[in-house]
């Protein structure tokens, strides 16, 4: 079995609610790398790194199921489509404030789902 394999495995067999975890954790990591690009004015680096990160916010967004999330559901969905237009402010502006103020969001988030699938 090939690494790929076993990757593909070990993240298909996840519950729902680790893998949304995982997510988030990857967008954490990819708005800290944006962060340390900005700081060290590597711009293709900070583009590639947020456009990363706005694309986990995306599939996290789409993967909403409204009707049967209801309210939780809207919620979430009005809070990623904010992070999506906040992180795409962020890097126009080079602002490592609105960065680190996403993380903090991405890091509730993610805390909140590790109690929930404990």
């Amino acid at each position: 079995m090939s690494i790929e394999t076993y990757l593909e495995t070990a993240v298909s067999t996840q519950n729902k609610g680790r893998v949304v975890v995982l997510l988030y954790e990857g967008a954490i990591r990819f708005l800290h790398q944006g962060r340390i690009a900005i700081q060290n004015g590597d711009y293709s680096q900070k583009t590639a790194a947020l456009a990363k990160a706005r694309d986990i916010i995306l599939e996290l967004n789409q993967s909403l199921n409204l009707e049967e999330g209801g309210a939780l559901a809207q919620n979430l969905r009005s809070l990623y489509n904010f992070l999506w237009r906040y992180i795409g402010q962020a890097a126009i502006q080079n602002n490592i404030e609105m960065l680190d103020k996403s993380i903090h969001i991405l890091e509730d988030l993610a805390s909140a789902w590790r109690k929930v699938c404990s």
